[in-house]
């Protein structure tokens, strides 16, 4: 298997470091926001240790649709390649023993427990800090670390459902619906990591850790700031949200959103210039009603507009709107946006060879100059790193043996892993 140094195609193949390489994260993440967190992180060159419970992680046990390549959950291999798995019970004094001296020559500590689980472990910020007064000590929470939901579970769907997302996403009074994926999980993510590097910044700077807080809560509004000024600033009500199926969102002029062509295909169409767009389907209707306001009467405005559409094949409304150079997309399925031209350019997918099966992963988004950071390796048995962690730590194999016969730690068998580019 390759080594977190043996880059399959990262630092390598660009001919220099990836960003962040030197930096060292324990990572004490499970589900989806933290892994995906420390992710983006080890994407980028950091060395990030995973600890896990003896028996793996939860994204181990479970995914999406019950998808597991040789085993191997899709879910756990979403969202944890390049970071070295270390099995052990956090609940045993040796256990918080080896997580306190991989702390101590750590830059950054990142946990999404739910709140007060890092102090009843003996992980609290104070001991941490004990350890390494440097830390960068980073929390992600379902709601935040104090306040009435602090101990209620945060889960994407609940989050999207508190926000307010699934009520403006939908129409609220006859189908509200979630995303189709798990957006608040990811964009909390993003916002940790962010808060991460901007926190890593300040050490550079001063030498000083910084405590960092995250919450899906915070997330799920952060995705929603467009929409939620404009709500609150308008003075608007629930009723608003309310509009014609077709339409994308509660606060955009007609006809942004969706509509159903003639050959049963979808169509999505954004900010429009109403008179081009009257011209460019050579539709009288939609000319006739080009001056009214397109948001006060948006439902006419989209019922027209599906009616216009609903005559006309996807070839001949592509062809017009380029023409015209309306903004507008096909809507496509998972299967359309494997062979999008765009996607195959900008190589979003690569092929991971998990024993023996493929699967197939989303890669880094980022490029770095003018290369993206690959799977370098990913531990596809819990405990992976164990030894070669506690080697680091200056272990023995008799006390490493030891820690194993005592139910400390787990030791997982190296696997092979080789990815590939899609597309490339």
């Amino acid at each position: 298997m390759n080594t977190p140094n043996e880059s399959a195609s990262g630092a390598a193949e660009s001919g220099g470091r990836l960003p962040l390489q030197g930096i060292k994260v324990v990572s004490l993440c499970h589900y989806l926001q933290g892994p995906a967190a420390v992710q983006y992180l080890a994407d980028m060159g950091a060395e990030v240790t995973k600890i896990e419970p003896r028996h793996g992680a939860f994204e181990r046990h479970w995914s999406g649709a019950n998808v597991f390549i040789d085993g191997v959950s899709g879910f756990y291999l979403a969202a944890n390649r390049n970071c070295r798995s270390v099995a052990l019970d956090l609940k045993t004094a040796r256990g918080r023993e080896i997580v306190l001296k991989l702390v101590a020559q750590a830059d950054v500590v990142v946990d999404n427990f739910r709140t007060g689980v890092m102090e009843r472990l003996g992980l609290g910020e104070a001991e941490l800090r004990a350890a390494n007064p440097g830390l960068i000590i980073a929390s992600a929470t379902g709601f935040g670390a104090s306040g009435p939901l602090r101990d209620s579970p945060g889960q994407d769907l609940l989050v999207q459902a508190r926000t307010g997302l699934i009520a403006a996403t939908g129409h609220y009074s006859t189908h509200p619906s979630p995303v189709g994926c798990a957006p608040v999980d990811q964009h909390g993510a993003s916002l940790l990591a962010m808060g991460i590097l901007g926190a890593y910044i300040h050490k550079l700077r001063t030498g000083e850790g910084t405590r960092v807080e995250s919450s899906l809560f915070n997330a799920g509004i952060d995705l929603q700031q467009e929409a939620l000024a404009n709500y609150y600033s308008g003075g608007f009500q629930k009723s608003k949200l309310d509009r014609a199926h077709q339409l994308g969102t509660w606060f955009h002029a007609a006809p942004y959103g969706v509509y159903r062509l003639a050959d049963g295909k979808l169509i999505a169409i954004s900010n429009v210039d109403p008179v081009k767009f009257a011209k460019a389907l050579e539709s009288e209707d939609l000319m006739a009603i080009a001056s009214i306001d397109r948001h006060v009467e948006r439902d006419r405005y989209a019922a027209t507009t599906a009616r216009v559409l609903s005559r006309l094949k996807y070839s001949e409304v592509s062809a017009r709107f380029d023409e015209y150079s309306i903004w507008y997309a096909p809507v496509n399925t998972y299967d359309e946006l494997f062979e999008d031209p765009q996607a195959r350019h900008n190589e979003v997918f690569e092929s991971t060879v998990v024993k023996e099966n493929v699967a197939t992963l989303v890669r880094h988004p980022i490029s770095y100059n003018g290369t993206k950071p690959g799977m370098r390796f990913v531990a596809l048995s819990c405990g992976e790193h164990t030894e070669q962690v506690l080697h680091e730590l200056g272990y023995s194999n008799e006390d490493i043996s030891a820690l194993s016969q005592q139910e400390v730690v787990a030791l997982g068998a190296p696997q092979i892993i080789q990815s590939n580019e899609l597309h490339a």
